[in-house]
């Protein structure tokens, strides 16, 4: 299935000088995983603060994509340095989620969409991660598949700031856009379940 997932080790090839930099200086994994929770509250606020300064839109963007970055380096820099705890690990789970429910429950501040819109979609987010996180206990694999996996939906965010900030007319259909997304998740939520039990 087609995911910007496929695209990490590429990316994680490209951030290994950073990497290696950010640890040479002391910075431990669990510093990454709370800088990337501190971003994605910051981009929550910059979503909300859209509806009175349209600007704050081209910061999502730019945000998430430092999220991402982050996300990647803390388990390359607890893989490369054999610095994996338990609590590293449910540090960058629970991390993860309330990352997204920073980040996605402001998205009702957009024009058109719906605050249930948004809370159905965080929610799902949540599902998604949890088939994951499910997953590896009964496989022992964690599964990232997507469509609309956490990398997926971090496109789709950046797409949607952009989008209103160049093309605010898409608040008229943007709900269409969001049941086409739901259903990409639920997609995405049935596979892992039934990839972990494979």
């Amino acid at each position: 299935m087609i995911s910007v997932y496929k695209l990490k080790p590429a990316f994680q090839r490209l951030l290994t000088p950073l990497m290696r930099g950010l640890r040479s200086m002391g910075v431990t994994p669990n510093h990454l995983s709370f800088a990337a929770i501190l971003l994605s509250g910051f981009m929550g606020y910059a979503l909300w603060m859209s509806s009175t300064a349209d600007w704050y839109l081209l910061l999502v963007p730019l945000g998430l994509l430092l999220r991402m970055a982050l996300n990647a380096m803390d388990g390359m820099m607890a893989t490369q340095f054999d610095m994996k705890t338990t609590w590293g690990e449910i540090l960058n789970e629970f991390g993860d989620m309330i990352s997204d429910i920073l980040i996605l429950l402001p998205m009702f501040a957009l024009p058109g969409i719906e605050w249930w819109m948004a809370v159905i979609f965080t929610l799902l987010a949540l599902l998604n991660e949890s088939a994951g996180i499910l997953a590896k206990a009964i496989s022992g694999i964690r599964r990232y598949d997507g469509p609309m996996g956490k990398s997926d939906r971090a496109l789709f965010v950046s797409l949607i700031a952009l989008t209103y900030y160049f093309y605010p007319e898409v608040s008229s259909f943007v709900q269409y856009i969001l049941m086409v997304v739901t259903i990409l998740i639920l997609i995405s939520t049935s596979i892992r379940l039934k990839k972990s039990v494979s």
